[in-house]
C-alpha cells in the first residue's frame, strides 16, 4: 500500500508541475510538433536529467536496483511511430491527455480512449509481437555507458551539459 500512495503522490506532483509548466496547453503540443516551442522538450529533458541523478545516485547508494530492460529497435520503431501518430493526431501525449481532462479539455478523452483500446490491443496482441516485432534488433541490456566501456557518471554529466547547452540555444533561436 506504500508504494501505491508513492505512486499516487509522484504522479499527482507530476500532473502539478505539468499544469504549471504550461505543457498541457493545446498550442504547447502543436508548437513542440511544428518545432517552433520548445517548452515540453525542455520540461522533458529537464525531467530526464533530474531522474538520471536521482536513480544513479540511489543505485550507487544501494537504496535502489536498476532494471534495465532489453533493447528492442522493432519494438522501439513500431512504439514511437504509434506514439507519434497519436500525438499528431490528438494533439496530447498519454500524460498530458490526462493532465488536459483534469483542466476540464474534454477533447482529452479521446487519448485516454486511445491509451486504454491500444493497451487492450497490445495484451491481445502481444504474443505474436514477442514472436515478431520482439525479435527485431535485440541487442539485450544495453546502457550508453556500458556500451562504451566507462562508469555512468560521465555520461550523465555529458548529457546535462548537452542540455544546458540545449536550452541556450533554443533562448537563443526563440524556440
Amino acid at each position: 500500500m506504500k508504494l501505491i500512495l508513492m505512486g499516487l503522490v509522484t504522479g499527482i506532483l507530476f500532473g502539478f508541475l505539468l499544469q504549471k509548466a504550461t505543457v498541457l496547453r493545446y498550442d504547447r503540443q502543436l508548437g513542440a510538433l511544428r518545432l517552433r516551442d520548445m517548452t515540453i522538450v525542455k520540461f522533458m529533458l529537464s525531467a530526464v536529467c533530474v531522474a538520471m541523478v536521482g536513480v544513479y545516485l540511489l543505485h550507487d547508494l544501494g537504496m535502489a536496483a536498476l532494471s534495465v530492460k532489453e533493447t528492442v529497435l522493432g519494438a522501439n520503431i513500431v512504439g514511437a511511430i504509434l506514439f507519434g501518430l497519436g500525438w499528431g493526431l490528438l494533439g496530447y501525449c498519454p500524460g498530458t491527455s490526462l493532465g488536459a481532462l483534469g483542466e476540464g479539455r474534454y477533447d482529452a478523452l479521446w487519448g485516454i480512449i486511445g491509451m486504454i483500446f491500444g493497451a487492450a490491443v497490445f495484451a491481445r496482441a502481444y504474443p505474436f509481437l514477442t514472436e515478431t516485432v520482439y525479435t527485431w534488433g535485440n541487442y539485450g541490456k544495453l546502457t550508453l555507458p556500458s556500451a562504451l566501456g566507462i562508469n555512468h557518471w560521465p555520461v550523465i554529466i555529458a548529457f546535462i551539459v548537452i542540455s544546458l547547452l540545449l536550452f541556450w540555444w533554443f533562448e537563443k533561436i526563440k524556440l
